[in-house]
């Protein structure tokens, strides 16, 4: 079984000392949502613990009045 390796990236919230996540900002959500319009994981993403919860609620919140879909039928 091959080893994976740990990505050592810095979280981009916090490497641009964003603390709030605004759930109108429609744009940066859509980037760590996938193409089937579920919420990516923190290995993939490359997001701190902190800000994924953060932009769970979020994308949630968005999803809610109207502004990211719920699924994407493909």
């Amino acid at each position: 079984m091959p080893v994976r390796k740990p990505k050592h990236d810095v979280c981009p919230f916090c490497a641009n000392n964003q603390n709030a996540i605004d759930y109108k900002d429609a744009a940066t959500l859509r980037r760590f949502v996938s193409s089937y319009a579920k919420i990516m994981p923190r290995r993939r993403s490359g997001v701190c613990a902190w800000h994924q919860r953060k932009l769970a609620t979020a994308i949630k919140r968005a999803r809610v009045t109207g502004l990211m879909p719920f699924v994407v039928n493909q």
